[in-house]
């Protein structure tokens, strides 16, 4: 057996050292291109998904949100329940929310958009909006006739620049009227400007929810409590034990309140990854099909005079097996040095879209995942034309 390896070995360096340098280079560089293409393009697909995830986080609903009771439209005695969430073991804040529509006005533009009521205390304790002011500064406790706003509400004074719609480049110290539902006007003076690049978030004014109920007349309460835990990922676990100490409440993971969005995002970039992928595996296929298949249509003499000297049709086509194996090594050691390059460059430079920046983000397991996908299609595309030439008998391969 260790004979036989060696034999074919040793054809197959022969064939290398003989052939095209030139078809050799460019057989691993593509080889190179194509183990890139199925580790890059996915690991911004991922990267994606995990800055919107940590934005859902960190910026839109903590870990866990609190919903009204079922038949319910509000959460009654707020603070209380907040002190109680925040008691609970592995719980490390809670924020209470009283959010409704209103019409904000600024000069001339009016716009429709969601305006929350916060505690200003609490609610940095469990997101970090508060850390992501562009100007002014943050509500205080006591704030009643002034509001944050996120920096695509308050928008540019060119609208060419503003995506959405946005009041057209309201700055700290200006003024903003907001029509409620209940017919209520109240002016408020823009304390800070805030941007998270969560485009939900970036798009909300907050004032204080002592404010905010004031307004409503809602008293002591809540639309939702919002719920930081310890750890992210066992939001589930989190969620039992909330149950467990009595919450009463509607309890959703943050996965689940972001589901609608994310969903659609995975399921669309799932489709892409996957033709992406196939495009690739069968660029490879046939470029290692078309480079074994010339240089064995190019030495069947030389094949039929080696199985005339008694060498086995199978070391014959092991030794084209050893040379595509071979370039499979060179090819995605060439593609994982040219990969670390990219994912250097995009590190110091993350791709930026609406949602943020990008930052590719690259699992192990994806990596040897596209190794071994590449080297089996690899094996098959020269095992193939390999074995159907060898198979040739001897008298029609010598003579060509």
């Amino acid at each position: 057996m260790f004979q036989d390896l060696q034999v074919s070995a040793f054809l197959a360096g022969r064939s290398l050292r003989r052939g095209s340098k030139g078809a050799l280079l460019l057989t691993i560089a593509i080889i190179a291109l194509v183990f890139v293409n199925l580790i890059f393009l996915p690991s911004i697909v991922q990267g994606v998904i995990v800055s919107f995830d940590r934005q859902a986080v960190s910026y839109l609903y903590g870990n866990l949100a609190l919903e009204p009771r079922e038949g319910e439209v509000s959460i009654p005695d707020a603070d209380a329940l907040v002190r109680k969430v925040g008691r609970i073991p592995g719980i490390t804040a809670a924020a209470a929310r009283l959010t409704t529509g209103a019409s904000i006005t600024f000069g001339k533009r009016s716009i429709t958009s969601q305006v929350t009521g916060v505690d200003p205390g609490d609610e940095a304790r469990v997101l970090l909006t508060a850390t992501r002011l562009t100007g002014g500064t943050y509500l205080s406790e006591g704030d009643t006739d002034v509001a944050v706003i996120g920096t695509t509400i308050a928008g540019d004074r060119n609208e060419r620049l503003d995506d959405l719609d946005s009041l057209g480049g309201a700055g700290v110290g200006d003024l903003i009227t907001v029509a409620y539902p209940n017919g209520q006007i109240r002016k408020y003076r823009v304390k800070g400007i805030f941007e998270t690049e969560a485009v939900n978030a970036d798009s909300a004014v907050y004032v204080t929810r002592r404010e905010l109920a004031t307004v409503l007349g809602a008293g002591d309460r809540a639309s939702q409590v919002l719920v930081r835990t310890a750890t992210t990922g066992d939001e589930e676990s989190y969620r039992n034990l909330l149950y467990s100490f009595g919450i009463g409440e509607t309890v959703r993971t943050w996965q689940e309140k972001s589901r609608s969005m994310l969903g659609d995002i995975s399921d669309a970039f799932a489709v892409i990854n996957l033709i992406s992928t196939l495009v690739s595996l069968v660029i490879a296929v046939v470029v290692i099909f078309i480079v074994v298949y010339i240089s064995t249509m190019n030495r069947r003499r030389q094949i039929g005079i080696l199985k005339a000297m008694g060498i086995d049709r199978g070391l014959i086509v092991n030794s084209y097996v050893l040379q595509v194996i071979f370039m499979c090594l060179v090819g995605t050691g060439l593609g994982l040095a040219i990969l670390s390059v990219l994912v250097y460059l995009l590190n110091l430079y993350p791709l930026r879209i609406p949602g943020g920046p990008i930052y590719p983000a690259i699992e192990a397991e994806q990596v040897l995942q596209s190794m071994v996908s590449l080297f089996l299609v690899s094996v098959v595309a020269g095992f193939v034309p390999a074995w159907r030439t060898a198979s040739e008998d001897i008298l029609s391969a010598i003579r060509g």
